[in-house]
């Protein structure tokens, strides 16, 4: 079948698709640009493909999405870059297409930046269970067919899964008020100096990750309030090798980022780093700092068609 004699099985079929597909690549990779390269690739393969003997389009292309984004998983060059401690999720601003359905809490969650870190912890393949079943709600017959499993296998990934991710993790959901209300709490006992508050917004397991604006040959991990809140008293601190590794005197805006309240620090039209929380019970849980230009481009490039509020300190 000629793709332009029938445009549900052409071109005009995959555009249809195509957030849907991205949304899925990025939650099982982590990276945009990574997700937005796995779905052009799945693109070809559609182009390729002869169409005659796909019956059900949107199923044969996240077939082939979730085995791109697999293969890229398992690449040795994801290996040793995850394996070495480097790598963080790239976040993105709320309302990114990419960021796929948020109808229910588990959509929600998928999708975090505490959560897409979490999965590292899981095999590609429970990393892919989860997700499809979690974020695209499919049954383990869908996903069996999907992965090339059978469905006993599928049931056992996912609770592996299920139980890894919920034994790491912290945070919950907090409503919008109440997790801004926390955020410039934190930023304001940053910004003073204020240590023995900062340990008042942390829970007793709080945790902090940091990839160092790049330049940190391994993740930066604290596992205590006390060190968490000294480590950020340090780091808030403004100094001229901050602002010249910035490229300037940032603003600080508060920005929803993957669900999740957080701060960017700004210079001009450019996003120079982000700080993600995840709050439960009224404390913060996780704090996640990404400052490595590669992880921000897309993030940037949101920003700039953004409309911001006024920052939260004009000139940091």
């Amino acid at each position: 079948m000629d793709g332009t004699a029938d445009d549900r099985f052409g071109t005009g079929r995959f555009e249809a698709s195509r957030n849907r597909l991205a949304s899925l690549a990025y939650r099982l990779l982590g990276s945009a640009a990574d997700a937005e390269d796995a779905v052009q690739d799945a693109f070809l393969h559609w182009q390729a493909a002869d169409r005659r003997l796909i019956k059900v389009p949107e199923a044969w292309l996240t077939k082939v999405v979730t085995n791109l984004c697999l293969d890229r998983l398992r690449s040795a060059q994801a290996r040793r870059e995850r394996a070495a401690g480097a790598w963080l999720p790239e976040p993105l601003l709320d309302g990114d297409p990419m960021l796929g359905p948020a109808d229910t809490f588990e959509q929600r969650e998928s999708v975090s930046l505490a959560v897409l870190t979490l999965m590292e912890r899981l095999s590609p393949v429970e990393r892919a269970v989860y997700i499809l079943r979690e974020a695209f709600s499919y049954g383990h017959a869908e996903i069996a067919e999907i992965l090339d499993i059978s469905e006993s296998a599928s049931q056992q990934h996912l609770h592996r899964a299920r139980r890894r991710v919920t034994a790491a993790r912290h945070g919950g959901e907090a409503d919008p008020a109440s997790a801004r209300r926390i955020v410039e709490e934190f930023l304001a006992a940053a910004s003073s100096g204020r240590t023995e508050r900062l340990v008042a917004l942390l829970t007793d397991d709080a945790t902090a990750i940091s990839d160092g604006a790049g330049l940190a040959a391994t993740l930066l991990r604290y596992d205590t309030a006390q060190r968490i809140a000294a480590v950020v008293r340090a780091g808030f601190r403004p100094t001229p090798a901050k602002r010249r590794l910035a490229g300037g005197t940032p603003a600080v805006h508060y920005a929803p980022l993957n669900g999740a309240p957080a701060l960017l620090f700004v210079v001009g039209d450019k996003v120079a780093g982000a700080v993600s929380f995840d709050i439960t019970g009224g404390k913060i849980a996780t704090v996640i700092g990404i400052a490595a230009p590669t992880r921000l481009t897309r993030l940037t490039e949101a920003w700039r068609r953004h409309e911001p509020g006024t920052p939260l300190i004009t000139q940091w």
